[in-house]
């Protein structure tokens, strides 16, 4: 599908602004976006990269993460996307796996890009060249202001589109580089796995917030899709509630992108606080990435309105479902019917069961598609059905209802074996979120000489003042009438922060190997 590039936006619009950090006041331009990602795509080519080649950024949100993406993938050159998060030896296995040469790093993102530079001849030999993307300087690394200010802001002579590559996020084991479909063409042609282009067409004007990190899937795809069509992508360095909704009122947004846990926080502001700014200018709410408990989901309607989508879909691409608020309210926890490729709920036999019985979800993918792990066939083959080639699955729990509806029941690694009983923690989670004393929580099973493992429910209160006995005795109070005897949690801990991947996700790995039930490495 022909689309369109920032590059087109530079000649037509020159001065609109592609990209705002909405909590700094940050505005990149077309032009300047133009202008710096023609001159990233010289510099590595004067390196001496070609189509093919790769390069990695761990960089904060910022405007000089467009211009590294859109300057390597209008030379041919792939970008490997790396968490902010991750310490020093889990980013060095992610450029080693996937054999990049440059390394663009934030200063101001901790210790680990300090530790890479420091110690680059040890943990990173393979890359070569090595950037800071800041102000501040990092020994051991290179200015990246200074790298482009010697090069021409002129396209390269042989300009040929690359694309991205981006890890998982770990929540089960060790990241694994997925490899999407991609052939190399065109700078200004649309790829289908970039994102749903088509509902954004005809936004004027098109103001797209995702406050999420650029490294992950979702907000790389808004940032794509609003600076294709010469929209504006809003984000932030890092998540603040009101501060989203001042952006969606200072910037006139239209289309944002949440996830779940992103509603949780705007919905604990004082009401006073939630009615004091101005969203009418938004005209649809997406979220995704993880499942939303369904009380948060209908206090968002109420608020926002029935402009609210949800989407479930996978990095790897290969199926998809999505559910508008109307269907929603009829199908309430559903995430809608299958958008891409048909479901299939099997046993772990790999038996297709009937209609309202939980099983692994598997989408059939379409021709050309399929889950492909970077340097690891046995992954691949691990997530390809037993005899259907073509149906694939990345470890989801679910069911399907008499008319096609999915609903997600949890992850296959989260589940909890207590006494013989399968029970799923997600359920767990959604009726302890909304108590109004909690702010998050996470479920996990701990090691039980009895049961094998027991239910364990760590919460992070609202206010940490009221951690303690009291509070775990109203949560225990509130449980007791919700869900089943035996999915009640034995063991409550309250903590202050509990361990989030910026996409939303909960981190249960950590959290397993703080209370010694540690998942195994996969």
């Amino acid at each position: 599908m022909p689309g369109f590039h920032p590059s087109h936006h530079a000649r037509t619009i020159p001065d609109a602004a592609a990209m705002v950090i909405a909590d700094t006041g940050e505005v990149l331009t077309y032009r300047q976006l133009d202008e710096g990602s023609n001159r990233f795509a010289q510099f590595l080519r004067s390196l001496g990269l070609q189509p093919g080649d790769r390069i990695a950024l761990m960089l904060r949100n910022s405007p000089a993460f467009p211009i590294a993406y859109w300057g390597a993938t209008r030379c041919g050159v792939f970008v490997t996307l790396l968490s902010t998060h991750l310490k020093p030896v889990e980013a060095a296995y992610i450029l080693g796996d996937s054999a990049s040469q440059v390394l663009v790093l934030s200063a101001s993102l901790g210790e680990t890009p300090r530790v890479l530079a420091r110690e680059r001849e040890t943990l990173i030999p393979g890359v070569a060249t090595l950037l800071y993307a800041d102000d501040e300087p990092i020994e051991g690394a290179g200015s990246l202001r200074n790298a482009l200010a010697g090069m021409p802001p002129v396209p390269v002579a042989d300009e040929i589109s690359g694309f991205h590559m981006i890890y998982s996020s770990g929540t089960t084991g060790r990241p694994k580089g997925i490899v999407l479909p991609f052939t190399p063409g065109p700078i200004d042609e649309f790829n289908a796995l970039e994102g749903g282009i088509s509902r954004y067409h005809e936004m004027d004007p098109l103001v797209y917030l995702n406050v999420g990190p650029l490294y992950h899937g979702a907000p790389l795809s808004c940032m794509i899709v609003a600076q294709r069509l010469g929209g504006t992508f809003v984000t932030q360095r890092k998540f603040d509630a009101e501060g989203v909704l001042a952006a969606i009122e200072r910037y006139g947004v239209t289309a944002a992108q949440f996830v779940p846990t992103m509603f949780v926080r705007m919905l604990a502001l004082p009401d006073a606080v939630r009615a004091g700014y101005d969203l009418s200018t938004l005209q649809i709410a997406i979220h995704a990435a993880a499942p939303c408990p369904v009380e948060i989901k209908r206090q968002m309607i109420a608020w926002l309105g029935p402009i609210i989508l949800e989407y479930y879909g996978s990095t790897e691409g290969v199926g998809a479902t999505a559910i508008s608020a109307e269907e929603w309210l009829c199908k309430p926890g559903s995430v809608g019917r299958s958008s891409l490729g048909p479901i299939h709920i099997c046993d772990e036999e790999g038996e297709e069961l009937p209609a309202g019985e939980p099983g692994l979800i598997w989408f059939e993918a379409l021709p050309g598609r399929g889950v492909n792990y970077l340097n690891d066939a046995a992954k691949t083959r691990a997530a390809t059905h037993p005899r259907h080639a073509d149906w694939f699955s990345v470890g989801d729990i679910g069911r399907l209802d008499a008319d096609g509806y999915l609903f997600l029941t949890d992850r296959k690694d989260f589940m909890i074996i207590s006494g013989g009983v399968n029970i799923y923690p997600q359920a767990i989670e959604d009726c302890l979120i909304v108590h109004p004393k909690v702010l998050d929580v996470a479920v996990i099973g701990v090691a039980d000489p009895e049961y094998g493992e027991a239910v364990k429910a760590i919460v992070q209160p609202k206010d940490w003042a009221e951690a303690g006995p009291a509070l775990e005795a109203e949560l225990r109070d509130w449980v007791k009438n919700r869900i089943s005897k035996v999915t009640q949690p034995k063991t409550y801990e309250f903590v202050e922060e509990l361990p989030r991947i910026p996409s939303g996700k909960l981190a249960k790995h950590e959290l397993r190997k703080l209370y010694g039930n540690p998942v195994a490495v996969v």
